[in-house]
């Protein structure tokens, strides 16, 4: 569950007088959280690579979404729907174009590391822009159109069919409102795992981290066995 990263070091460690907070857990039951989001949580925490702003970690791979407060807290872990293509980049104008006109292989989710935060949008008022250069939000799921079955998705136990999205990020109403939008209302940094590129390609500081660490851990295993 995600909840364990609660317990899991990602929070600094000298901070020890805030009480604790419990997170919202909307995960389907025995869904687990990956290594790679555990440590990346952490390795931000570590590094403060997100300058003391909140951040979310998303999975598309999973179709989770995870929602850290400035301190590193774990706040809330979500089912989330993404774009229905598999992809990392955004194609050159889908910006610019209006839903209907963005083809099917262009309605990406991009992997990478964003700086984002509310602000106007043309057709849907106020907003959480992940990334406003490619257009892409977070926002609760809407009923505009039934086929798609949006909500339905998000309550499935498989990630398999959260894929359905133009290329923004959709969790439920309630989510929305209880966690993602106190969390962001002044901005936060938002870390979106990838489908194709490797993780050194998308986020290359933390994959040098991770290796650093790793030749540590077997240095300390061949010293201990002597």
């Amino acid at each position: 569950m995600a909840l364990a990263l609660a317990s899991m070091g990602v929070a600094r460690a000298d901070d020890t007088v805030a009480p604790p907070v419990t997170a919202v857990d909307e995960l389907p039951e025995g869904q687990d959280v990956s290594a790679t989001v555990i440590e990346l949580a952490g390795w931000v925490v570590a590094s403060k690579d997100a300058q003391g702003y909140p951040f979310a970690i998303m999975d598309k791979a999973a179709a989770q979404v995870l929602i850290f407060d400035g301190d590193g807290r774990l706040r809330g872990a979500a089912p989330g729907l993404f774009g229905s293509a598999a992809g990392d980049h955004t194609a050159p104008g889908v910006a610019g174009l209006a839903l209907r006109e963005i083809p099917g292989r262009d309605r990406t989710t991009p992997a990478g590391r964003f700086v984002g935060g509310y602000g106007p949008s043309i057709d849907a008022g106020r907003v959480l822009w992940v990334d406003y250069e490619s257009a892409v939000s977070i926002h609760p799921t809407a009923t505009g159109v039934p086929a798609e079955k949006r909500a339905e998705r998000l309550a499935s136990p498989s990630p398999d069919d959260n894929r359905v999205t133009h290329g923004c990020i959709n969790v439920s109403p309630a989510f929305y409102e209880q966690i993602v939008r106190s969390t962001f209302e002044r901005g936060g940094v938002f870390y979106i795992l990838p489908d194709k590129e490797t993780i050194a390609q998308t986020f290359p500081e933390f994959a040098k981290s991770r290796e650093a660490t790793q030749g540590e851990d077997g240095r300390r295993e061949r010293s201990a066995s002597k």
